[in-house]
């Protein structure tokens, strides 16, 4: 299944309507029935927005949930969603699993690209970044920014809005961890 099937799925899950979804993400209705129907991918700030909404790891919108007690996930197999606006990358590298937990990323931003404003999530979420590549700034909230290089890392208490930007001339390739596991 595609995102926009799990997101319809969802949705009537939860007894959503669309205009509910709508209020609750802040994608519009019209985008919404489209996405639902496969008619347009989003990016990746609005598949966030809408994950939240519908109070989900996008990881869990974009794969199929299987129970394992060792799950590999080859190179070739991983969950990957592109951005086709900015060419940005979102890498899932751990299985996506039906509850909230932790989420391990491996995120790609082209030079001069930025991943658009992440909805604030539920307080208790913490988000871990290491950059691999490049320079990374990242804007918490309005107007707090830290630049990381190659090497650096960062911590923060997830339940504001947040965005990433490459601030380089190379790809910047940076890991992140959504740690939701004490959220109620």
């Amino acid at each position: 299944m595609g995102f926009g099937t799990n997101v319809k799925q969802t949705r009537k899950q939860k007894n959503f309507t669309l205009q509910e979804l709508a209020t609750r993400s802040g994608v519009s209705r019209s985008m919404l029935s489209e996405i639902e129907r496969e008619g347009k991918n989003p990016t990746l700030q609005v598949a966030c927005q809408i994950a939240e909404a519908l109070d989900m790891a996008l990881s869990q919108l974009l794969g199929e949930h299987k129970r394992q007690e060792a799950i590999v996930i080859r190179q070739e197999q991983r969950l990957i969603y592109r951005d086709e606006q900015s060419g940005i990358e979102r890498h899932l590298l751990s299985p996506s699993f039906p509850s909230r937990g932790i989420e391990f990323i491996l995120n790609i931003i082209p030079p001069g690209q930025e991943s658009g404003t992440f909805p604030s999530h539920r307080p208790g979420v913490k988000e871990h970044i290491v950059v691999v590549q490049g320079k990374l700034q990242v804007v918490l909230g309005k107007n707090t920014a830290y630049e990381l290089g190659t090497g650096d890392s960062i911590y923060f208490e997830a339940d504001r809005e947040h965005r990433f930007v490459n601030i380089g001339d190379l790809a910047c390739h940076y890991y992140l961890v959504i740690d939701s596991l004490t959220v109620s």
